[in-house]
């Protein structure tokens, strides 16, 4: 059977509804076609969705990969997974029936996209908000129709995240444009703004007063349905059982190697000298300032070493996270691969909230000491995702540069990865504390991927999580309850630290390959330059290896 249709026609043609339909992930793609769309998360829009899947899914059938170029045969499988991925997020997980939170997400990475990235003229970027904002009241009216049951967990965190919008609409849109001098535009700004504030509030009002009490339903997914989204969206095959062994295993000699390290420091008793190294943090409202100072020795450190190859760009902005993004702890906001210029990328950072108690102030900033801090640098800026981003946009391939592809395990893989490489390659050689705030960070990843695996394939709860990342991995309790909480929303983070051990795996067996011709530098490049694609495929396309051996 010869193919029905070229490749590359069908890809095309499959990117351009995913866009279409997924407005807020085609910006962050750096296409910009959809900007004044919101996500429709009807229920007829949804069935929609999943006919069009269907149909997409029997285009590509008709396509035999036996005839398509090698680097084309593996890009098929991975368009494939990637039509089975949705499907059955749509139909077996639900999230759109089951997390109030999906909806709060999409509309403010929706609105934060135009608001931080100047990609178009202020005045066009403003318009397009204004057509975003008319659309609040139906998103809401589709999360009041879908959702009649969820977790109480969801419905937690469903309204941290809506309040965490709806400060972004009131507080953080009005300075975004604060520099606009069109009357008519500021005028229709703070009209929809208004509309759109009046509908979430009432929507926060019906989940405290109509759905939290009534929210019973459990948010495991089960050992099946959690297997097959990993298989689906991270090419990972190895069984809940198998990934947990491995799980443990690593964080038993991670925990290991952090006693030997913290008691090479002063002899003493690893935790304390823990508790020690956390107490070494930036101040209350001095979080930006010294990561600012981190991400330039940083580029100056990998400019100097011939570890990996750093494109132009420019400069990253480093600010605190926005109201709505609040729940995570740093992040890493990097204009779409497919942006025709470059322009500014953004590395939030979660700073205090000066409302909070003095106590509650010193508990987070602790889990911000510096070593820790260090790493997480080194995870968001370099050399991890802004870095990989920039080698992203050299990509050819679409299926490879398009984030809608993109594998976690990949892109959180090679971050985590980093901290470890760049210990490796002698940053700040000789100072313990920047190893201990590695291994810190790799204790947490690790028990990640835990109590994700037992949270959604065992009966473990939130509160046994919460005491597994502050006892395992030596949290603050506020801060081993959100990550505990997190696993319930997000049940693959996991893929930090099984990405990472696929990456250290991949480059065990490319060295073995090279022989003497192996560079750090020469594997770096050759995994970015193969875009988001996932461990299977790297193999493929780097090795000829044609096994799924992602893991041992």
């Amino acid at each position: 059977m010869y193919p029905s249709e070229p490749f590359p026609h069908f890809v095309d043609d499959y990117l351009g509804y995913l866009y279409e339909v997924l407005p807020t992930q085609a910006s962050a793609d750096g296409l910009h076609l959809h900007d004044d769309l919101v996500e429709d998360f009807s229920r007829p829009a949804v069935d929609a969705h999943i006919r069009a899947l269907a149909g997409f899914g029997r285009r590509l059938q008709q396509i035999d990969p036996a005839h398509l170029p090698a680097t084309e045969q593996v890009e098929h499988r991975i368009v494939a997974a990637n039509i089975e991925a949705r499907v059955h997020e749509l139909e077996t997980v639900r999230s759109w029936e089951r997390n109030p939170q999906l909806y709060a997400d999409a509309l403010g990475a929706s609105l934060a996209g135009q608001a931080l990235f100047t990609y178009a003229p202020e005045p066009d970027r403003a318009r397009r908000l204004v057509s975003k904002l008319r659309q609040v009241p139906r998103l809401v009216e589709a999360a009041r129709d879908n959702i009649r049951d969820c977790p109480g967990i969801f419905v937690k965190i469903g309204l941290e995240t809506w309040r965490g919008v709806l400060a972004f609409i009131e507080t953080d849109l009005p300075r975004a444009f604060s520099t606009l001098d069109d009357l008519h535009i500021l005028g229709d700004l703070a009209d929809t703004s208004a509309e759109a504030a009046h509908a979430i509030t009432g929507y926060l009002d019906s989940l405290e007063s109509d759905l939290a009490p009534r929210a019973k339903a459990s948010f495991r997914l089960g050992r099946e349905h959690f297997e097959r989204k990993l298989k689906l969206d991270e090419g990972i095959t190895l069984s809940a059982g198998r990934l947990l062994a491995i799980a443990l295993r690593e964080l038993h000699e991670v925990q290991e190697e952090f006693r030997l390290v913290a008691g090479r420091m002063n002899g003493g008793d690893p935790i304390r000298t823990w508790r020690q190294a956390k107490a070494q943090h930036p101040a209350p409202g001095q979080l930006v300032t010294v990561a600012e100072a981190q991400i330039r020795e940083l580029a100056t450190f990998l400019q100097r070493q011939a570890i990996v190859s750093v494109p132009e760009s420019e400069p990253v902005v480093v600010a605190p996270s926005p109201e709505f993004y609040r729940w995570a702890f740093a992040s890493m906001w990097t204009p779409g691969p497919f942006e025709p210029k470059p322009s500014r990328a953004y590395y939030y950072l979660t700073d205090v909230d000066r409302d909070w108690p003095p106590e509650r102030q010193e508990e987070h900033m602790r889990d911000f000491n510096v070593p820790t801090l260090w790493n997480i640098s080194m995870h968001e800026v370099y050399p991890g995702h802004f870095l990989q981003y920039q080698h992203l946009r050299q990509v050819e391939s679409k299926v490879r540069k398009s984030t809608l592809f993109a594998p976690a395990s990949f892109v959180e893989g090679w971050a985590h990865y980093c901290e470890q490489m760049m210990a490796e390659a002698g940053f700040r050689r000789g100072d313990d504390t920047i190893r201990l705030g590695q291994l810190a960070e790799a204790l947490v990843r690790l028990a990640r991927a835990v109590v994700a695996i037992r949270l959604h394939c065992e009966d473990l709860s939130v509160e046994q999580g919460m005491r597994f990342f502050r006892d395992e991995a030596f949290l603050e309790e506020a801060t081993a309850r959100r990550e505990a909480e997190r696993g319930t929303f997000d049940p693959t983070y996991l893929v930090y630290s099984i990405g990472k051990l696929m990456m250290l795996k991949l480059r065990r067996d490319y060295k073995e390959a090279q022989g003497g011709k192996f560079s750090m530098r020469g594997f770096h490049d050759a995994v970015l330059a193969q875009g988001n694609a996932p461990f299977w495929a790297q193999r493929r396309l780097l090795l000829g290896d044609a096994s799924d051996a992602v893991l041992e």
